[in-house]
């Protein structure tokens, strides 16, 4: 209890008094509720409707772990007694931030209410990258870039672990589907997997510093990731130094003394694995040397460790969700959402509609009620309940959820004196007769995804590209929000005025898309994935292992490699919808002069960001880099990017450094990342499609880094 000892050196001297049997109670987890269709209770210190719990050591002063789900607030498990808590934005719109700050409050904040609510784990950190966007998970994740996922991802889990609550990294690795999740069995080589996926999981690990990580259910080369030495020793801990612990996500684990030995500490969830491979079948694989003693004394000294080095043990939980300030995390979730919003087109000015405006149409998307969140185990239950009960799925992975942050009103707030006029869209005709009488139509279309299942393809369901088109077709001033969970397709694009992606929006969810369409706040968000023309343009038009299948064992191979998303579309030439990093504003912006330079094999580069419109805006500015001669898994990679302020007239500086891996390519051989030299293009953008992006550029030296991106040795060419 020496708070001036180093957390190694804690966890060893406790780990001296432990018994055997209680080093094996801290490797083993149970589903914090009760699971009827298995008859099991949940363990009576746990938190009623929770994820999961762990017994600690008592008697030398360890606590019990209370874990809740998941990266976007306090979720509860579905069941009579569930905790309302404040939602975040999805994932995917908070990386549409392009903003670490933002990313780093939203996660201090949920990391708060998980202290208030008694638990001192958060499950949170998804970081898979957007690979596959038919993916029902991908709105809890951060996209399709490594860099920009990991650093707001990372941000994330540092703002949970600033609350004294451990974050868990996830889903380690290459968990980029739903379909099949279990059984599908993923083929990718080593270099690929570390210049994409795994990229994007060191990246938030190095700025996030996670307690623990959790392995993913899916097979990688064959093995199930939860038994697979290569990623969970070699990767993770031997080549990354993790020094925490590596949890199962439930229902992920085999076996007991492979994956024991290769690597997994702590098994998590019973009864969700087939058996309970980490109680009593890992007591007997430990008497019998199956499992050495010293692998066992290493899985509870790495959770001990972790819970001393991010404060678990010295700054115990108490529930105390009357200490909760509500509001003022609302403003949080609020803030994150009008961040995160992409304006994809705005025709003639369409947006920001006048607060003058006298006819108003709100058509479609439940707006009346509310705004969509995503399905599964990260789902926040809000104050005031579903606004919209009944749609379903109502059990796993819904119930479908929709905050009770109605858009309808907070338009009528906006625009005080406009008559505001709500049809549900259900009678296509109705609505065009509407929007035909109205001065201004919003139509709200959305796509609700979840946990365990994949959509069949990129259309909006339920026939509501039908009803777009025909608002469209009777006012072409017509604009879009679309509530989705990643992108959709358009075929209505050409007919309306503008279009806004609000994505899951969160709490304050309605407000924040007002505050958007009225001007009130200027568009700032950028995408964070590619939104394709269509799925013939994906490396897989079909769908691997869809509609699911019960214990299919299938192949997924990912023969594109390391070029996900943008770096697939530059590759083969493809035109998308949407390109990755798009976002308009109200006001205009340029990006000039950009300088680089190379400083002890480091590139910089530095440049301005002026705003040449009226009103004050935020731009991303983007820096990529392609090499001139070398050759990588695609044209170019995003390199740095930073989000500014400025004022209507006036230009800001900014500079970003690159990380030195970004400029290599990874030998799986010799385990370095190597920079070629030669002449490389450092190219600034407001997209990775920007055709008014300016360029530099600048000659590199070969060098070579080790697998954390530390300098082994560099050479001047011949």
């Amino acid at each position: 209890m020496n708070t001036k000892l180093p957390a190694d050196e804690r966890a060893g001297l406790v780990l001296r008094e432990m018994t055997l049997d209680e080093k094996l109670k801290l490797v083993f987890g149970y589903l914090g509720a009760d699971q009827a269709s298995k008859k099991t209770k949940r363990p009576a210190p746990s938190h009623d409707q929770s994820a999961g719990f762990v017994y600690g050591v008592p008697r030398l002063g360890i606590p019990h772990l209370w874990e809740t789900d998941a990266g976007l607030g306090v979720a509860s498990q579905n069941g009579p007694n569930v905790r309302y808590a404040t939602a975040l934005p999805s994932g995917l719109a908070t990386a549409a931030t392009w903003d670490v700050a933002t990313a780093y409050a939203g996660g201090a904040m949920i990391g708060a209410e998980a202290r208030a609510y008694g638990f001192n784990v958060m499950l949170a950190g998804g970081v898979n990258l957007l690979r596959e966007p038919r993916n029902g998970r991908n709105f809890e994740y951060g996209g399709e870039d490594p860099l920009l996922a990991g650093r707001i991802v990372g941000a994330q889990i540092k703002g949970i672990q600033s609350n004294h609550v451990v974050s868990t990294l996830k889903h380690f690795a290459l968990n980029d589907q739903e379909s099949g999740r279990t059984t599908v069995n993923v083929r990718i080589d080593d270099a690929a997997a570390r210049m994409s996926d795994l990229l994007a999981l060191q990246f938030a690990y190095e700025a996030g510093d996670p307690g623990a990580v959790m392995c993913s259910y899916n097979r990688v080369n064959g093995v199930h990731v939860c038994e697979n030495a290569h990623l969970l020793n070699e990767v993770l801990k031997d080549d990354w130094g993790f020094a925490g612990w590596v949890m199962s996500d439930w229902g992920a684990v085999h076996s007991t003394v492979p994956a024991a030995n290769a690597g997994l500490d702590q098994q998590s969830g019973m009864p969700f694995d087939v058996s309970d491979y980490f109680g009593a079948p890992l007591k007997e694989a430990v008497l019998n040397g199956w499992v050495p003693r010293a692998r066992l004394d290493d899985m509870a000294r790495r959770v001990l460790r972790s819970m001393f080095e991010h404060g678990v043990v010295d700054h115990p939980v108490a529930p105390a969700p009357d200490t909760i300030a509500f509001k003022a995390h609302a403003a949080v979730s609020l803030k994150d959402a009008q961040e995160g919003m992409v304006l994809l087109k705005n025709d003639a000015h369409v947006l920001p509609l006048s607060a003058t405006v006298k006819r108003i149409a709100v058509i479609g998307g439940h707006a009346d009620k509310g705004v969509l969140a995503g399905g599964g185990s990260s789902l926040v239950y809000p104050a005031g309940g579903n606004a919209v009960p009944g749609i379903a799925p109502t059990t796993w992975p819904g119930p479908v959820m929709y905050y009770p942050s109605a858009p309808l009103e907070a338009i009528r707030t906006r625009a005080p004196g406009a008559t505001v006029t709500y049809a549900d869209g259900a009678d296509r005709a109705a609505a065009a007769a509407l929007a035909r009488d109205s001065d201004a139509v919003i139509v709200f279309a959305t796509q609700w995804t979840g946990e365990g299942m994949d959509v069949p393809n990129l259309a909006l369901p339920d026939r509501q590209d039908d009803l777009v088109a025909a608002v469209a077709a009777a006012n072409p001033r017509t604009v879009v929000v679309l509530e989705t969970g990643g992108p959709v397709t358009m075929p209505w694009l050409a007919d309306v005025g503008a279009v806004l992606e609000a994505w899951y929006p969160g709490t304050s969810g309605g407000a924040a898309i007002a505050d958007i369409l009225f001007g009130a706040v200027n568009p700032s968000g950028h995408l964070p994935a590619t939104f394709p023309a269509s799925e013939a343009q994906l490396p897989r038009p079909v769908l691997d292992g869809y509609p699911d299948v019960a214990e299919r064992r299938f192949e997924t191979d990912y023969h594109e490699g390391a070029a996900v998303g943008y770096k697939w579309f530059d590759l083969k030439g493809l035109k998308p919808l949407f390109p990755f990093g798009h976002g308009l504003s109200y006001t205009d912006f340029t990006l000039s002069g950009l300088a680089a330079d190379v400083k002890d094999g480091i590139v910089h580069a530095a440049f301005t960001v002026t705003n040449t419109g009226k009103v004050e805006g935020r731009e991303v500015a983007q820096v990529y880099v392609a090499p001139v001669e070398a050759r990588w898994e695609a044209p170019k990679r995003l390199a740095g990017f930073v989000k500014v302020d400025v004022k209507p007239g006036a230009g800001v500086g900014a500079s970003v450094t690159v990380d030195p891996r970004l400029l290599a390519v990874f030998d799986a051989t010799a385990k370095t990342w190597n920079v070629a030299a030669g002449d490389y293009r450092v190219i600034l953008a407001a997209s990775a499609a920007d055709d008014k992006a300016v360029a530099t550029t600048v000659h590199l030296d070969a060098a070579v880094y080790d697998v954390r991106g530390k300098l082994l040795r560099a050479r001047a060419a011949p």
